[in-house]
């Protein structure tokens, strides 16, 4: 009986089912539910037979020493490119099942998905957040995970890469897993920060915004970072190599849309995409269809998706898109907070001098915060990457906690 109760708990986190919520009201507009336990068998089963499915990375991880409770956060914020728009988000928020009153927390923000429910809401599909359940949660941290505007359970256009609203939605679920916490009898300790690729990306803004409002963060440590986008997405355009990866194109479908509903550029995914791609982009932006399917649609490079006087707008900054994404880097600033930055030197996304070498001599330069260029070895790839450094973050973040 116990093994059909735990069975029927983890369906409900595999698929979301809200009809069956209790949600329960706390102050400042949140709602929380609860959505099922991970013991430690099921935790270390994540880091074992569901890591080899998911990788080919030889990390070992150390077993969960601790079950975990997960709880689904519905909480309100505002699109802030959009008047402040007030909607309702949702994120994750897991609690160690340890007799204790007081844990130190993981801010994890998650990577670029091709789906609107391969988020941390709905656990069961998707595999990075279980892993950083696994690392940190089972082993005496709290995790929370916001899902980002336009994923999970809100109706808005997918946020891809819009910098205000994904601030705003990691500023709020933070705001938010302090109510969850408090109603728990949960008190949050030292704030940490972790990201994978495009969760990367989002926490270095993400901690800028924290830094200037003066929230202090014990340490931050991105995999694969996206730190400069313009480069980014200059380097697929200008100077491919045969690493890249084959849906880079996805990426740009996501971007350009992205960018057409949060930033009011109308017209841009016509002005950008050739036409034989155009509805297929829009339909795989809009979670109609997965990539599966548009990948059967897209060509195979970025350089025959796109336009060429597009394109060629990349090396000048001279249209409204590129304009905004150089606008949009994430590491020109002085940090305050103690930094690592995680590279893989086969990672087919992001390239180590983007993912590191940048953000860390940005800071050697103007005297700022200790950041570190942390190697994931000769074969890490991009999820090789982002595994080795869930395993090396949770090392380092025990180093530092404040009882230490």
């Amino acid at each position: 009986m116990r093994k059909l109760v735990f069975a029927l708990l983890l369906s409900s986190i595999a698929f979301g089912d809200l009809r069956a919520a209790s949600y329960k009201a706390v102050p400042g507009g949140v709602r929380y539910e609860y959505i099922g336990e991970y013991d430690v068998d099921r935790l270390n089963k994540i880091t074992t037979s569901e890591l080899k499915e998911f990788s080919d990375s030889t990390v070992v991880f150390p077993s969960a020493t601790n079950a975990v409770a997960l709880y689904r956060v519905i909480y309100p914020t505002v699109v802030p490119d959009k008047k402040n728009k007030p909607i309702d988000a949702s994120g994750l928020v897991v609690i160690p099942k340890l007799r204790q009153a007081k844990f130190p927390v993981v801010s994890y923000q998650h990577g670029t998905v091709f789906t609107k429910t391969e988020v941390p809401s709905y656990p069961e599909q998707s595999m990075e957040t279980r892993l950083e359940i696994t690392r940190f949660a089972g082993q005496g941290y709290i995790l929370i995970a916001a899902d980002y505007i336009g994923k999970g359970i809100s109706s808005e256009p997918d946020s891809y890469m819009a910098k205000n609203s994904m601030i705003q939605a990691c500023l709020d679920m933070l705001m938010a897993s302090k109510a969850v916490c408090a109603d728990l009898q949960v008190q949050q300790g030292d704030l940490f920060l972790s990201g994978w690729s495009q969760g990367a990306w989002n926490t270095m803004a993400f901690r800028n915004r924290l830094e200037m409002l003066g929230m202090p963060v014990k340490a931050a440590a991105t995999a694969c970072t996206p730190t400069d986008v313009n480069l980014m997405l200059t380097s697929y355009l200008n100077n491919p190599n045969q690493l890249d990866a084959a849906w880079l194109t996805g990426i740009f479908a996501l971007f350009l849309n992205s960018y057409e509903q949060n930033y009011g550029m109308l017209g841009l995914v016509s002005a950008s995409i050739q036409p034989p791609y155009q509805q297929t982009a829009r339909d795989f932006y809009n979670n109609k269809i997965g990539w599966t399917e548009a990948s059967k649609v897209f060509p195979q490079t970025v350089r025959e998706f796109l336009k060429p006087d597009f394109i060629a707008g990349s090396s000048f900054y001279s249209n409204e898109f590129f304009e905004r994404v150089g606008a949009d880097e994430c590491y020109r600033w002085r940090y305050v907070t103690p930094s690592r930055y995680y590279y893989g030197k086969v990672d087919e996304v992001i390239r180590p001098y983007i993912g590191a070498t940048l953000p860390v001599e940005y800071q050697r330069i103007c005297g700022g915060a200790s950041a570190e260029a942390i190697d994931a070895g000769d074969n890490a790839t991009h999820r090789n990457t982002f595994i080795f450094a869930v395993l090396d973050q949770k090392k380092w973040f025990d180093s530092l906690l404040s009882s230490k």
